[in-house]
């Protein structure tokens, strides 16, 4: 029979791994359709989401701050059409909060969908976490503006086009805060592992971390078809006042593009 003191060690041992583990949050903005090649496909949906995308473990977002589509170097917000809705990210979570746009598609283009959500409590943190949120959907062949900037806080220039991704392709963005490059900004990077198909061989697979370079530019070779985050980690200038004290805000560059297979 082991010891009282050796089921202790054991005990806090797993309650330290435990509290060691964390997941990457990841604002998300998932459209039905990355490219819009007839035009009789030109309705989009897209779901706006706050998660862990590869676990499939999401959090009940509010009703973005700001909500919107810039297109033709025209921005069109549609904050006050956003419809709740309740989704699982897997058959096996609980649904959690999150929201939808349905968008006509009417001329040729490159539509940047973009969001502002509300600063979201991570308690686990002891900070804010506000993650403006960009992904950039082709219509009818004209290939113009996937690079134009958004304007947000904090944001991905991709250098890479967007979309017509290969698995396999190598993607590169410039981070900006401010309008300026952030050099040498932490970038994660996770697949939305749809359904849970996917497992990985250890944690550090899970979300993967490159680092921008002197110019703000970072780069990465996407290894599998499917949708790929990339989130560009800053820390707010501006704290949130929380039950008397000030707490710091992680603002957050999000960007998604959608890989294929060849085929």
């Amino acid at each position: 029979m082991k010891s009282a003191t050796a089921i202790l060690i054991v005990v806090l041992s797993l309650l330290f791994n435990t509290s060691q583990q964390s997941y990457a949050h990841f604002g998300m903005s998932i459209p039905s359709d990355d490219i819009v090649e007839q035009q009789e496909q030109n309705a989009l949906t897209v779901n706006l989401m706050f998660a862990h995308p590869f676990e499939g473990r999401s959090m009940s977002m509010e009703k973005p701050v700001i909500a919107g589509v810039l297109s033709n170097g025209k921005k069109t917000m549609f904050t006050d059409k956003l419809k709740a809705l309740d989704l699982r990210m897997y058959a096996d979570t609980t649904p959690s909060r999150a929201w939808r746009i349905s968008y006509a598609i009417e001329r040729p283009g490159d539509y940047i969908f973009f969001m502002e959500p509300k600063p979201y409590w991570e308690p686990a943190e002891d900070s804010y976490i506000v993650h403006y949120t960009k992904v950039i959907v082709n219509a009818f062949g004209k290939e113009k503006g996937w690079d134009e900037e958004v304007g947000m806080k904090t944001e991905i220039i991709p250098l890479t086009r967007p979309y017509g991704l290969y698995a396999g392709n190598v993607f590169q963005g410039i981070v900006k805060v401010e309008g300026k490059p952030s050099p040498f900004t932490e970038v994660e990077i996770e697949y939305f592992n749809r359904r849970g198909k996917n497992t990985a061989p250890a944690t550090p697979f899970v979300t993967q971390v490159v680092k921008a370079d002197a110019g703000g530019v970072f780069t990465y070779a996407i290894p599998k078809a499917g949708w790929w985050g990339f989130a560009a980690l800053s820390t707010d200038q501006k704290t949130i006042t929380r039950d008397g004290k000030p707490k710091p805000v992680e603002i957050g560059a999000v960007l998604w593009v959608k890989a294929e297979d060849f085929k």
